[in-house]
């Protein structure tokens, strides 16, 4: 396994795009397609609904904003 794909499986919160990605395709098995990813951005880009509070306060209003983010740089991608 090359040095960066070791630290992607390392990573307990991934901390860039493409250790977001390989845990989101790799670690969970989910497929990133449109529907999905738009899914995602819809969810944790409405502050008023209780699943992104959840995430909010498990994680932070920016690891939120930044997932948020690395969904949108996906929905460019697919």
């Amino acid at each position: 396994m090359n040095d960066n794909l070791q630290r992607y499986a390392d990573e307990i919160f991934p901390s860039d795009y493409a250790s977001w990605r390989y845990c989101i395709e790799t670690k969970c098995g989910i497929p990133l397609t449109q529907d999905f990813i738009q899914a995602r951005i819809a969810v944790l880009g409405d502050a008023g609904r209780e699943e992104t509070q959840r995430f909010s306060k498990l994680y932070g209003d920016d690891y939120r904003e930044q997932v948020l983010g690395w969904f949108r740089q996906a929905a460019d991608k697919v």
